[in-house]
Order: C-alpha cells, then sequence, then structure tokens
C-alpha cells in the first residue's frame, strides 16, 4: 500500500510533464510563425497595379526612420488622401516624392557665392543639399532631381526671396495625372505634407533658412518659370545727388543691351539684352551718425553677370557729380560704344536678390515653423545690432579721446583725379572676344561660369 501514492505522484508528475512539453511545441510553432512573417515583411505601394515588394529588415529601418522625420511620432497612411499636385511614386526608392519650389533666404557673407560647381566652399547651394541630404528628403543627384535654381547670386550677395526647384519625398501616396497645378484645392491635403521648412531650418547654418514653399508642376523651372527678379543695392546717402541719379537710373528702363554694363561671358552668352521694368531709389529708415541708408530697387526680367553692380557704380559717378546722366544713354548705345570703359564694380555686400516672381506659386509655411523662422530672425537681428552698437560705442571713445601733448596730424587723404568713363581704356568688344575664342585664345565653352537670367 506504500507504493501507491508514490505511483500516483509520479504519475501527476508524468502528466504536468507532457503538459508542459505540448505546450513548449506550440510556443515553438508561434514563434517560428512570427519568425517567418518577420523576415517576410512587406512595404506596400498604393498603386493599382502593383504587387508588394519584399524588404529587408536595413530597407524597412530606413523607411521607418525616413518617415518619421517630420516631427511626428506616429506613422499614419490616409488611402483615402487625394491626389496632390508634382506628386510621382516611380522612384528609385519605396517612397514617394512630389515636385517643389522652396524659397531662400540667406545671408551672403561667408559664402562663395550661391551655385556649387565653382570648387569653392562653402556655397549657399552645398549647405542646402547636405541639409537635404541629412534629413533624407533626397537620395540621388541634382540631375535626377530636376534641380533648378531662380538667380546666381555671387560671392557675398544676399537673398530674401532666392527660389530653387526639385523632387523631395513626400506624404502623397498618388502620381499626378498631369502638369496642371492650382494651389486652391489642395490647401487642406497641403497640411498633411512633410513640414519641409521646419525640417530644413533645424540642421540649416543660422545664416541660411527656408522661408517657404509651394507644390509646384512637374513642368515648373525655378530659372526658366521666372516672371522678374528685384534686387535692392543698399548705400549711405553721405553727399550723393540723390536727384541726378534718379533721372539716370530712369534710362535704364526698358529693353537695352546692357553689354557696357556686365562682366562679359562671350563663351555662353550672345545675347546681351534685357528688359528693365522698374528703377527707384528711397530712403530706409536706418540712420547713423546723422546719415541716412538708402536704396535702389531694380526689377527686371532677367540679369547679366555683375549688371546690378556694374549700374549701380555708374549711378554712383553720377551722385558724386563726376559723370552726366547722359554717360548712361551713351553706353546702352553700342554703336557709340562697342567697347566697355574699365571701371570698379559696386561692392557686393549691400546687394540684395529680394524676390522672384513666378504664376501661380503660393509659398507657405506651418504656424510652428513660421514662429521658429520669426524668433530665429530677431535673434539675428538683436545680435547684428548688439555688434554694432559694440563698435559705434568703440567709436565715441575714440573721438572722446584727447592728447594735447600730440600735435594734430591728421592729413586728408588726396583723391585722385576722375578719369571720364569714356576716356578710359575699353575692354575688348564682344566680336574680339568671340575672335580670339575662335582662334583658341579664351576659354573653351562648358569649363566657363554659366550665363547668368
Amino acid at each position: 500500500m506504500e507504493n501507491v501514492p508514490n505511483s500516483e505522484f509520479i504519475d501527476a508528475l508524468q502528466f504536468q510533464l507532457e503538459s508542459l512539453r505540448k505546450r513548449i511545441q506550440e510556443l515553438e510553432t508561434e514563434n517560428a510563425k512570427f519568425s517567418a512573417l518577420l523576415s517576410n515583411c512587406r512595404c506596400q505601394k498604393k498603386e493599382e497595379s502593383s504587387s508588394a515588394q519584399v524588404l529587408d529588415s536595413d530597407h524597412l529601418i530606413e523607411i521607418t526612420e525616413n518617415l518619421k522625420l517630420d516631427g511626428n511620432d506616429e506613422i499614419t497612411v490616409n488611402p483615402s488622401k487625394k491626389t496632390l499636385p508634382g506628386c510621382s511614386t516611380k522612384t528609385l526608392h519605396h517612397f514617394p516624392k512630389r515636385y517643389v519650389a522652396l524659397k531662400v533666404m540667406y545671408f551672403g557673407q561667408r559664402f562663395y557665392g550661391f551655385a556649387s560647381e565653382a570648387q569653392m566652399d562653402p556655397t549657399i547651394e552645398s549647405e542646402i543639399f547636405k541639409a537635404l541630404h541629412k534629413t533624407r528628403l533626397i537620395s540621388s543627384d541634382k540631375k535626377e532631381l530636376q534641380y533648378s535654381r531662380c538667380g546666381r547670386t555671387d560671392k557675398g550677395v544676399s537673398s530674401v526671396g532666392q527660389v530653387i526647384s526639385l523632387f523631395l519625398r513626400s506624404n502623397c501616396k498618388e502620381t499626378a495625372a498631369s502638369n496642371d497645378y492650382s494651389v486652391e484645392p489642395f490647401a487642406k491635403e497641403l497640411c498633411e505634407e512633410i513640414d519641409f521648412v521646419k525640417m530644413l531650418n533645424r540642421v540649416l547654418p543660422e545664416d541660411i533658412r527656408i522661408i517657404g514653399w509651394s507644390p509646384a508642376p512637374t513642368n515648373f523651372s525655378a530659372r526658366f518659370s521666372c516672371l522678374s527678379r528685384q534686387y535692392k543695392y543698399f548705400f549711405w546717402r553721405e553727399n550723393l545727388n540723390i536727384s541726378a541719379m534718379e533721372t539716370a537710373g530712369k534710362k535704364f528702363v526698358g529693353e537695352h543691351d546692357f553689354r557696357n554694363f556686365c562682366k562679359m561671358d562671350a563663351a555662353n552668352v550672345h545675347n546681351y539684352k534685357r528688359r528693365i521694368t522698374s528703377f527707384e531709389i528711397f530712403p530706409c529708415d536706418e540712420r547713423f551718425l546723422g546719415d541716412h541708408l538708402w536704396v535702389v530697387q531694380i526689377k527686371g526680367s532677367a540679369f547679366l553677370w555683375h549688371q546690378i553692380r556694374c549700374m549701380v557704380a555708374v549711378l554712383f559717378f553720377i551722385g558724386q557729380g563726376l559723370e552726366s546722366p547722359n554717360v548712361i544713354d551713351v553706353l546702352l548705345d553700342i554703336e557709340r560704344a562697342p567697347r566697355k570703359p574699365q571701371y570698379k564694380m559696386a561692392p557686393e555686400i549691400p546687394l540684395v536678390l529680394q524676390s522672384c516672381e513666378f504664376e501661380g506659386l503660393k509659398f507657405s509655411c506651418s504656424s510652428e515653423a513660421r514662429q521658429a523662422l520669426q524668433a530665429h530672425l530677431e535673434k539675428e537681428c538683436r545680435s547684428y545690432k548688439l555688434q554694432a552698437a559694440i563698435f559705434h560705442q568703440a567709436l565715441q571713445c575714440f573721438c572722446d579721446q584727447t592728447d594735447d601733448s600730440l600735435p594734430n596730424r591728421i592729413t586728408k587723404k588726396k583723391e585722385s583725379s576722375h578719369i571720364p568713363l569714356m576716356l578710359r581704356a575699353t575692354e575688348p568688344s564682344y566680336e574680339e572676344r568671340l575672335t580670339k575664342l575662335s582662334m583658341g585664345g579664351g576659354r573653351r565653352k562648358g569649363k566657363c561660369r554659366a550665363p547668368l537670367t
């Protein structure tokens, strides 16, 4: 009888052991099933005739991170989202793209111009593309992105309205049926798009900011679709004759041959006619030591290399009384002046690309991005005002210092005599440059600076 309890106990243990074995088998089966699902995870693309494509785990992680870069922790898919303008899912990667225009502001003092082809660094364009790659908004070169820029500003030149266009990663899921584009029907859908302004401004340098974006049709070009460009050139009035400068500046309005008001690039530019639509000179609010800051505002369909700086340089001669306003008429007449007189351009720092005009585009940014942008610009203004105050204080301290033991040896700098523009040595004419190029004495086509617009 003593063996009976032992026998029942063993039977009970064997029953529990068998139950545990069955449970282990069930768990192993479920584990194998989940492992198979994980290894065969698929990224669904919302296209009518497409089938699921197998992704490796690294690519899946990359896509997940990309979708989260717009600042949202949740990843949502709205299958009922309407088609957005400029969208395209025919890309090298598994996320959709759309064609957009970006409005760019930059302070150009530390940059070697906007474009990055000159092999000089840093440039505004190179910094923008670093930010685009860092935020994974792009993954290919400029040619595949259909990239274009509105203006090609030179070293030191700034802008508050530069425009570029290219394909960027998007939250839209469908391909646009046509190149037609209108802003109003898509106002609600734009709220669901990636916040391009916020995303890029978080990684751009302090002196570059995206200030707006707009959907664009796929046949849009920031360069060739531009209707007009407006520049501003700031200067201190001092003793300049503003009335004479204004009279002379009005002579620029209309279509003229501006080869005597630019840096000629005969290898690439063969038409030097440009249309100026408006010319204005007016004062700004800024004052310093009794002087007043003024600005020259010039608007035109397109401009030549260094055209604005050359125009302003001649206007300064006129404002100083060194040249007559009629010299503009002579320089615009290429029969009377086939060769450009040699003169120094106006400095580059005061020049600003103010705006670029397009038909149908409406640049916008989210309220959050707008607030951050305003706070940043206010901070920069305060910083520069503070620096100006420090220099102003140093100037006052210097002027207040007196030393009676030393004689006053301040002498007025002798000014060089002005040689009238039409009596100066001239540069080669366009025809002479072409002849030199054809004889192999100039730069070869394709290796020099791209023409401006």
